[in-house]
Formats: structure tokens, sequence, C-alpha cells
């Protein structure tokens, strides 16, 4: 459960900004859409390896 404390006065917009960023930060959406359908370990692993590499490149590119 997402609790946004509001002040006295305090701008509507702003709140609704503070509510939408924690719900951004808690991962609650990309759980739900991760949950829509099954993805097979082996294909998590390929994923999380070719996002670990162009990572990798991307690090050795800035050094050099």
């Amino acid at each position: 459960m997402i609790i946004v404390p509001v002040k006295e006065g305090e701008n509507i917009d702003r709140v609704l900004k503070k509510m939408k960023r924690k719900f951004e930060k808690t991962g609650v959406l990309r759980e739900l859409r991760e949950r829509q359908k099954f993805t097979k370990p082996s294909v998590k692993k390929r994923e999380e390896k070719l996002k670990a590499i162009y990572i990798q490149r991307l690090q050795s590119q800035q050094d050099a």
C-alpha cells in the first residue's frame, strides 16, 4: 500500500506527482506485466546474459 502524506495547502498536482513516483519506484506495474505471461527460466537467463554483455560493452566504450 502506497501512503503519500499531504501537507496543509499543498498543490494536488504535486501530491499526484509524488504518488506516481512512489508507484514507479515500487515496481508494481513492472511485476504485473511480468506475471501476465510465463517466461521460461532459460529465456530469462539468456536475456540477463545479453543485457550484461550490452552493459559491459557500453562501459568499455566509455573507458576507451
